[in-house]
């Protein structure tokens, strides 16, 4: 039997290559989620990625492909038109350890969160939940506290708060596919 290659550090190269403009459009005109990543000692992570993925509102999992515009001149990707409903997004955090993603209210309660940061041996996976839902088996089998770490917030009408600690107190409950 051979063994898995081992893991490597992630990032932060990543920072500088994998955003692209627009990359927290999933689509324009619905609701805001936004956060912080903070590392074990609850200071902001300056160089993080997050993806995002999420259902449609009618609950649907295929989102529009070919959202990407390119300049025609020098073919560099300027970031998406914003008409499609893409089902994905990806933001890196500002200095502050801040992101922010446009999207509509999602069908399915969540939407699913993938963590890259510097000093992970593997990138991480969450959800970011809009709404409890009590059918849900997730939450179901966490105990309150716990579960605290994956409900975003309503910070106003149409804006959510969603902040993911990678460590420590109050530690974001993160999915193991092992």
């Amino acid at each position: 039997m051979t063994q898995p290659t081992p893991s490597q550090t992630v990032g932060p190269f990543y920072g500088y290559a994998l955003p692209f403009a627009g990359g927290g459009d999933i689509a324009t005109g619905g609701i805001v989620v936004h956060g912080h990543v903070y590392d074990g000692a609850g200071e902001p992570v300056p160089d993080a990625l997050l993806e995002f993925w999420q259902a449609d509102p009618a609950g649907g999992l295929s989102g529009a492909p070919g959202s990407l515009r390119r300049d025609p001149v020098t073919g560099e990707i300027i970031g998406r038109h914003g008409l499609d409903f893409t089902g994905f997004g990806r933001v890196a955090t500002d200095a502050d350890g801040h992101w922010m993603l446009r999207t509509l209210v999602p069908g399915l309660p969540y939407i699913s969160v993938c963590v890259f940061a510097r000093g992970l041996g593997h990138h991480l996976y969450t959800r970011a939940y809009l709404r409890p839902d009590e059918t849900d088996r997730l939450l179901a089998g966490l105990s309150p506290e716990r579960r605290a770490t994956l409900l975003a917030r309503e910070e106003r009408d149409g804006v959510y708060v969603f902040d993911v600690r990678l460590q420590g107190e109050r530690e974001t409950v993160f999915l193991d596919f092992g």
